[in-house]
């Protein structure tokens, strides 16, 4: 049985890719808190591909959202391919991150640039370790919180300490985290820290007042980009399908502003896209198709710079 691909993109197989310039995989939990079951967002991967269904046949058509037309031959895929699930289990947090960090090198050797469905928001922890020896990396974070929590529930790789454990790696250079707002970020003392490191926080409010600029400006120019999208990033008027929903964040419109800005100020090396919890969405999946999108545009991006 043939199994389902994002946008009908062609399967492939982490160990035998051939040049890729995209690959789709999904990991629906690296380090859990509760190890007795599945993560909140562990069906994503399979909802967010099911979304993308609804557009597959529409990519040969102009896509406003990027301005020009990704795949001008429908039978021709440029090379965007997806390659199914990183196999996880709760229970075995470190052979989560190990499966997540392995595929991520096998599509950076080949080439190519990794889109990953998520998956709980400790998936970028691993994702981003994949990348040592790749050069010089950006985080671009969209969050409503900062994720720079230390050791939760005795777990330091937990989904409230991606950020601070990516800044520990040698490789990210530097970050920019944007849509920060309300509750949830924990003591001042991590804002604090993130400050020092050296991480810009552009806060809701700063694009209320300034627009999706603000956070386009922080962005060093030149850079590789690792994009890692929380969903409560997002408005929750748009995108509620999530596991702390936050009053306020950015909408659709402004993801694609930022996510079309990083292409001409550099390289989009990667998207990590996480938190989208599918028990929590509309019986027409709208959320999924919200999270389907951003992943497309993403691709189309890539493509388009190929």
């Amino acid at each position: 049985m043939t199994r389902p691909t994002f946008a009908a993109l062609p399967a492939a197989d982490l160990a035998t890719l051939e040049r890729p310039s995209v690959v789709v995989f999904g990991a629906s939990e690296a380090t859990p808190y509760n190890n007795a079951d599945p993560s909140h967002s562990a069906d994503a991967p399979a909802a967010i591909r099911s979304a993308s269904l609804g557009f597959a046949r529409q990519l040969a058509q102009i896509d406003f959202d990027l301005g020009f037309t990704p795949f001008p031959d429908p039978h021709n895929f440029r090379r965007a391919c997806d390659a199914g699930d990183v196999a996880t289990m709760p229970e075995d947090a470190a052979g989560n991150r190990e499966r997540i960090t392995a595929a991520t090198r096998a599509v950076l050797a080949a080439g190519g640039v990794p889109i990953v469905l998520g998956g709980d928001d400790s998936v970028p922890i691993p994702v981003a370790a994949g990348f040592d020896g790749a050069g010089p990396l950006t985080v671009v974070q969209i969050d409503a919180h900062v994720d720079w929590g230390d050791v939760i529930l005795n777990e330091p790789n937990g989904y409230g300490s991606p950020m601070r454990r990516l800044a520990e790696m040698d490789h990210v250079t530097a970050m920019v985290q944007v849509g920060i707002r309300g509750l949830g970020s924990g003591g001042a003392w991590q804002i604090d820290d993130a400050r020092a490191w050296g991480s810009r926080i552009v806060t809701a409010y700063d694009l209320i007042r300034n627009g999706i600029d603000a956070a386009i400006g922080e962005v060093p120019a030149g850079g590789r980009y690792l994009m890692s999208i929380d969903c409560d990033g997002i408005d929750p008027a748009a995108f509620p399908a999530v596991a702390m929903p936050t009053p306020g964040g950015l909408r659709y419109e402004e993801v694609v502003l930022l996510l079309r800005a990083l292409a001409e100020r550099g390289t989009i090396a990667g998207l990590v896209l996480a938190e989208y919890v599918p028990a929590r969405d509309d019986p027409q999946r709208l959320c999924a198709l919200i999270a389907a999108r951003i992943a497309a545009v993403t691709i189309g991006l890539v493509l388009g710079a190929a």
